[in-house]
């Protein structure tokens, strides 16, 4: 549509009208959000404010506290439980070493009494093996590890075991120790069964108890009685061994004689009758070396009459033996010799037949047979 006015031509648009007339209903409508927007931000503040003052009424921050307070409390009462727990398990960890540190002290203080006796062990050892007395078992030689300090590491399977070895350990030496003392007192027994064989009773205490060896209950570790056994038992058979060697037991023609003539009656060879032959020959050739049949002193040696050139040795407890017909002494009276030692050669000197050695054993002055004494000797040339 077209309008005049003012003589100016004015094309006007509906549309444009109609614009015109929606305006004042949009900001009717701006004007309503605004005041929406306005009511929800006052809403929210004043819920904001009444949250601030309940918050920090006295009524609702003591309730609140009182909550806070509870929950606080627990917390510390589990706090405190765990921490007496971790106090407890220190203690029985600490108690627990305390006794490992306790039982490894008493170790070492074993181990050094061990060490102790284990020297007296081998003292003894050494005097059997001396004396020639040879034990089914060897002492066990301890094993020290020097000083043994308590370990944190170790545990108490540790400790056990190593206690369970020296137990072990003990019990082997005291078997061993009295096997050592039961065969010293087997020989020393050998020994004095022979002699009194032949009429010799030499002074050795008997102590007439015996039996297999079973550990005592309830018994200590040490092993001192054990040991103490076996000192006696072979100072028993020192004194066995001792009267032993002096007993003339010994061949005096060893490996090389023959027995020619027996003790007692025989037909004399020179007088072709019956007569008391008061030793035994060993036919042996003129020169063969002869030995003492035991330890003793040289009472005669020279030229005896029908005996030749004679020997004769005192061995003590009225025991003398002659050695005749040699044909060279080696030895002067009052001259100290031992068993086995050369005394002279073997010859035919005096009244003999040929070559050979008379060997007399003579107690208190009166022949008997020696023929008794050389048997004990081959039963007991192992101790000889």
């Amino acid at each position: 549509m077209i309008v005049e006015a003012g003589g100016v031509t004015v094309k006007s648009d509906e549309r444009v009208i109609g614009l015109g007339r929606q305006q004042p209903r949009q900001r009717h409508r701006s004007a309503a959000y605004l005041l929406l927007t306005g009511a929800v931000a006052l809403l929210l503040g004043t819920n904001a404010v009444t949250g601030l003052a309940l918050y920090f009424a006295p009524e609702i921050n003591g309730l609140m506290r009182k909550d806070n307070s509870a929950l606080s409390h627990a917390y510390e009462q589990r706090i405190t439980e765990l921490r007496l727990e971790v106090d407890r398990l220190h203690s029985r960890q600490y108690a627990q070493m305390g006794d490992m540190n306790l039982q490894m002290h008493e170790l070492v203080q074993q181990q050094e009494v061990l060490s102790e006796q284990h020297e007296y062990v081998r003292a003894l050892t050494d005097m059997a093996r001396d004396m020639g007395i040879a034990s089914p078992q060897t002492p066990t030689d301890p094993v020290i590890t020097g000083s043994i300090a308590p370990q944190p590491h170790l545990s108490g399977s540790d400790t056990v075991a190593l206690a369970a070895s020296i137990s072990t350990m003990q019990h082997e030496t005291r078997m061993a120790l009295v096997s050592l003392s039961d065969a010293a007192t087997l020989s020393t027994n050998e020994i004095l069964d022979g002699l009194r064989g032949v009429g010799l009773e030499p002074q050795v205490a008997e102590t007439g108890i015996g039996g297999p060896f079973i550990p005592a209950r309830g018994s200590g570790e040490s092993i001192i009685d054990e040991a103490n056994a076996v000192a006696d038992a072979l100072a028993r058979y020192h004194s066995a061994k001792t009267a032993l060697l002096a007993a003339p037991i010994r061949i005096p023609v060893p490996g090389s004689g023959v027995l020619s003539s027996g003790f007692g009656n025989r037909k004399d060879p020179f007088l072709n009758r019956t007569a008391f032959h008061s030793g035994i020959d060993f036919r042996v050739t003129t020169g063969t070396p002869v030995f003492a049949a035991a330890g003793g002193k040289v009472v005669f040696a020279g030229t005896n009459g029908g005996y030749g050139k004679m020997v004769e040795i005192d061995h003590g407890n009225g025991l003398t033996t002659r050695y005749a017909h040699m044909s060279q002494i080696g030895v002067t009276a009052g001259q100290s010799i031992l068993g086995g030692q050369r005394v002279g050669l073997s010859g035919s000197t005096g009244r003999s037949t040929g070559p050979h050695l008379h060997f007399e054993v003579r107690r208190g002055g009166s022949a008997i047979d020696p023929s008794r004494f050389i048997a004990t000797g081959r039963t007991l040339s192992s101790h000889l």
